[in-house]
């Protein structure tokens, strides 16, 4: 019976030991990969967010490609004013840059702050702030899936599933312009 317990022990700990290294091979994104852009007649050229269905699309010539559930910043409502207000920026931009090394799982670079919004911000003496994205889950926590989808949680980005954000990434280049409606 010692000897059956002695087992289960070292296959729990294994297990365990196990769990940790796929977190720490996440976080440290070891064996990470960068998806290669899809055919032109695959890709998207226009993406757009809709803040209240949760929903990102990509589209290419008007024709919906495909869809995805998303979770927001932490304070939806309303249009970005400042950095830290956790909203979501709603408005017209581009995709800037594609980074493959980002702290999340793959991230496309959202536009913002456009020069409007600078000026909105700069009238009352706040930073518009930056760095809005869409992206995978944060390194470390790809375990989590789905689960991100029970509450609005970045700091003003756009979060999906790392699958999700890998066939996003393949499928959209800089430049494509999105849009992010209320």
């Amino acid at each position: 019976m010692a000897g059956r317990r002695h087992i289960a022990a070292v296959i729990g700990g294994l297990a365990v030991f196990g769990a940790g290294a796929v977190v720490l091979s996440d976080f440290l994104q070891l064996g990470r990969t960068e998806p290669t852009l899809t055919a032109e007649p695959e890709r998207a050229d226009r993406v757009l967010v809709e803040k209240a269905a949760r929903r990102l699309t990509l589209l290419r010539e008007g024709r919906v490609l495909a869809t995805y559930p998303v979770s927001l910043g932490f304070a939806p409502e309303g249009h970005k004013a400042r950095e830290g207000d956790g909203r979501t920026p709603e408005g017209v931009y581009t995709i800037a840059f594609r980074n493959p090394r980002s702290v999340a799982h793959l991230s496309l670079k959202v536009s913002y702050p456009s020069p409007a919004d600078e000026a909105a911000a700069r009238a009352t003496g706040d930073s518009p702030g930056g760095d809005i994205m869409i992206h995978g889950l944060m390194n470390g926590f790809s375990w989590l899936g789905r689960l991100h989808r029970m509450r609005d949680w970045t700091q003003g980005c756009v979060g999906v599933t790392n699958a999700e954000m890998r066939a996003i990434y393949a499928r959209v280049d800089v430049g494509t312009p999105i849009e992010i409606r209320p």
